[in-house]
């Protein structure tokens, strides 16, 4: 998948999670991306965060530590 798509895809996620109440949203992300992704697609999520994750939201990279 291209970096763009994957960041776009992880934004969407978690701006419908942000929306939901509570303070648990990074779980709640890093649970979809578990639940819904594919392990290549996390892999390479993981990999965009460690090389500082540009355009990436705060509670997705926030997620990506937790999974």
């Amino acid at each position: 998948m291209s970096p763009d798509k994957m960041v776009r895809m992880a934004n969407q996620i978690a701006t419908f999670f942000l929306t939901q109440p509570g303070q648990d949203q990074p779980e709640r992300i890093a649970d979809h991306l578990r639940d819904f992704w594919e392990p290549r697609m996390r892999a390479q999520l993981q990999a965009h965060v460690a090389t500082g994750g540009a355009g990436l939201d705060p509670a997705v990279r926030a997620a990506v530590r937790l999974l």
